[in-house]
């Protein structure tokens, strides 16, 4: 039995099963979230006979650290290991002058979506994560390096809306039991409609963003599968419902590629295209995978695209590079360490 991911009401469940008191469970439940410890032998408040008789039946995780990975800017780099010998990668970003640590986790092993962009979806999909699963990658970061984190994003290998039902149960541990704050948590997607439309009649005050990285759907298509089956006209549809029935602003991601989606006219569209929809705009100038030829947009044309979208009224924000030297930045997610052994360049999947 594995208690990081076991609520209150579990662990005084068990507890009861024991033969002990409710509050050896809120103990337990606080050396697991708020102190991150890795085994029982570490809950000093218990005696030494009771810890005897939990590790009898129960250890504090079965995740394990495979791979660690600095980067000079301070980003921290997991690839994680469960028991099926599977792994993700997860990321801790810091930022300086901030206090907020922010953790990027992953909603599933590999990726079905396959963004010609992003290189998780290049080894395939292989399964979905639990919500124990997700929960592990950030009290792995919490355990590794004592730290509390305070933001949670969805933007790890793997596409949410297509694991939701583990990703809100994640959700609503991360807020009850790490007592992170729903609007410190931001869930993404591809644009998964029918699980857009699930969000939008849930009490969630998260936050949905939309990976959109182009204005229409020749183009969209060239980029994003995905487009095929959920063309950018009904996800709009299916974002106004959204925000219609929340009352939430969304938060539009988009990756500038040089030549491809960051030229004045594709601005200008996008600009026509959001006119109507309450979002934020976050632009990603492209990060290099070794699977194709996109390049960086230069700081010049990055500016041009954004004083365009800002322009339309759209609050915009480019977002900030953490971890490229170690391929810890958007789209270069993968969840394999052999690259990182072999001390070659790795690449991983969409944050």
């Amino acid at each position: 039995m594995i208690l990081s991911g076991m609520t209150l009401d579990e662990l005084e469940n068990l507890m009861a099963e024991m033969k002990a008191t409710k509050f050896r469970a809120k103990q337990i439940h606080n050396w697991i979230y708020s102190k991150s410890v890795s085994s029982i032998d570490e809950m000093t408040n218990l005696s030494k006979d009771f810890r005897e008789e939990l590790k009898n039946i129960a250890s504090v995780t079965d995740t394990k650290i495979k791979v660690k990975q600095v980067s000079k800017d301070g980003t921290i780099k997991y690839l994680v290991e469960y028991p099926d010998g599977e792994c993700v990668e997860t990321v801790l970003m810091r930022f300086d002058n901030r206090a907020n640590l922010t953790a990027c986790v992953s909603s599933q092993v590999g990726c079905a979506v396959n963004c010609s962009f992003c290189a998780t979806g290049k080894g395939g999909f292989k399964r979905n994560l639990t919500y124990k699963e997700i929960i592990e990658q950030v009290l792995t970061i919490q355990r590794d390096t004592g730290l509390k984190v305070t933001n949670i994003v969805f933007m790890g290998q793997g596409e949410p809306l297509l694991n939701l039902d583990n990703v809100l149960k994640a959700l609503d541990i991360f807020n009850n039991d790490f007592q992170i704050g729903q609007r410190r948590i931001t869930i993404s997607t591809s644009g998964i409609i029918p699980g857009i439309e699930r969000l939008a009649n849930t009490d969630l005050q998260s936050t949905l963003a939309i990976s959109l990285h182009a204005p229409n759907h020749e183009l969209r298509k060239e980029l994003m599968p995905i487009e095929n089956k959920y063309k950018i006209d009904e996800v709009k549809k299916a974002l106004m419902n959204y925000i219609e029935k929340t009352g939430r602003r969304v938060t539009v991601e988009y990756i500038l590629i040089h030549g491809f989606n960051d030229t004045t006219q594709v601005a200008k569209e996008l600009a026509y295209f959001l006119h109507d929809l309450k979002c934020n705009v976050n632009l990603i100038p492209y990060n290099s995978v070794i699977e194709n030829d996109y390049k960086k947009p230069s700081s010049n044309d990055i500016m041009k695209f954004k004083y365009l979208i800002e322009h339309s009224g759209k609050k915009v924000t480019v977002r900030l590079e953490r971890g490229a030297d170690i391929d810890a930045a958007c789209g270069q997610l993968r969840g394999k360490g052999e690259n990182v052994v072999k001390g070659v360049k790795g690449v991983k999947g969409v944050v």
